[in-house]
């Protein structure tokens, strides 16, 4: 870490750690019940900061800031609707018989675990005399059974509910590119000529912490993505590429979203290769290597540079987010807390530079004596 992040680290002492810890928690709190808010938001921040770099290109080129911004996000937006629009006849085919597929492959899904078990079973003489097989089998035929009539319906219509509000991510993007300069200058204007500086420090910091933070993400789907796409080409499964995005994504939420694509493409291997069970088993050391990667070379490499947090505060927060806001809260703790921690730091400085404090009530006292100069005493 540089000077300057060895200073930042000493100046926090355990008082400001207590505040931001504290403040994360309540906010985590306070986004969990302003969910269809806060997503759209975290969505158009990371769109925002992926279409940053086209519009200050085209800025330094002699645009106005509202004239790229309306350019970048226009092009983004119409490409978009040809997509759409090119690929509505494919997907609404394969809308037809999602339900059907997904029934199939959570079949294939519990054949894996019932064959698995059986095999354990006729190792292990304990297990064989529990039923361990039978029982675990029993529960899972009545899940699955279930599922359709429980889940499904409720998932389709959330997704209903959550559509119109995603509307909202190129709208939040396109005012974030155009005006985010001049909400900047809103804030600093407001703040007193003491404190002038330091809050110039804390705007840029806390840009610079989202953007690394988010830049770091992207570079990590992106390895994930080559990853499990090359290591399942390998094993010969269909759509490597498109299986290693969808687990790549699922791993934005840590250690869930990984389980949850282990599971998936498990799932899609012992139903698409049903008489291979070593295909499944390959896929499970698939993922285990690839999370090891993840935890001691990508993550380092990528994520792990734009948070300059200690391991074991990253993983009790994590363990914290979670059980505040659920999933949610998983995939918000750590850039919020970067994020509150720059704040904290900064504010932690502030309070304890006494020339700082001296200077501005130096300033509130010349103030006030200049507004009352011209007033005359009875």
């Amino acid at each position: 870490m540089s000077r300057g992040g060895e200073r930042e680290s000493h100046s926090i002492g355990p008082l400001v750690w207590l505040a931001i810890i504290s403040f994360t928690c309540l906010c985590l709190f306070l986004f969990q019940k302003v969910l269809w808010l806060v997503v759209p938001f975290l969505l158009a921040l990371i769109l925002y900061y992926l279409l940053a770099p086209p519009v200050r290109w085209l800025v330094l080129r002699g645009w106005s800031v509202d004239a790229a911004s309306s350019l970048v996000m226009g092009t983004l937006v119409g490409l978009f609707a040809v997509a759409i629009f090119m690929g509505f006849p494919s997907l609404a085919s394969h809308m037809i018989d999602w339900q059907a597929s997904l029934s199939r492959y959570i079949q294939g899904g519990l054949q894996l675990v019932d064959r698995s078990l059986l095999l354990l079973e006729a190792h292990w003489s304990v297990l064989a005399d529990a039923e361990i097989a039978a029982k675990v089998s029993t529960q899972l035929n009545y899940w699955s059974t279930n599922f359709a009539d429980d889940q499904i319906n409720s998932i389709v219509m959330g997704a209903g509910t959550w559509l119109p509000v995603l509307l909202l991510v190129p709208f939040i993007t396109f005012f974030q590119l155009r005006d985010g300069r001049r909400f900047k200058d809103f804030i600093s204007d407001a703040v007193p000529n003491a404190f002038f500086e330091k809050t110039l420090f804390l705007l840029n910091e806390v840009d610079r912490t989202t953007r690394a933070y988010f830049h770091g993400l992207m570079k990590l789907t992106v390895l994930d993505t080559v990853t499990l796409a090359a290591g399942l080409f390998l094993m010969g499964m269909p759509a490597p590429i498109a299986l290693g995005l969808i687990c790549a994504v699922f791993a934005w939420i840590p250690y869930v979203g990984s389980i949850a694509g282990g599971v998936l493409v498990v799932m899609v291997a012992a139903t698409d290769f049903p008489d291979q069970p070593g295909m499944a088993y390959a896929a499970v050391a698939l993922f285990i290597v690839v999370r090891m990667l993840d935890d001691f070379l990508y993550m380092p490499l990528t994520v792990g540079k734009s948070l300059h947090m200690h391991p074991l505060l990253t993983v009790i927060m994590i363990f914290v987010g979670g059980a505040i806001a659920g999933v949610p809260g998983l995939m918000l703790v750590l850039p919020l807390l970067g994020v509150i921690m720059v704040v904290g730091g900064t504010m932690g400085e502030i309070m304890n530079d006494p020339r700082l404090m001296a200077r501005h009530r130096n300033a509130r006292a010349l103030q006030k004596k200049q507004a009352s100069a011209d007033l005359v005493e009875p």
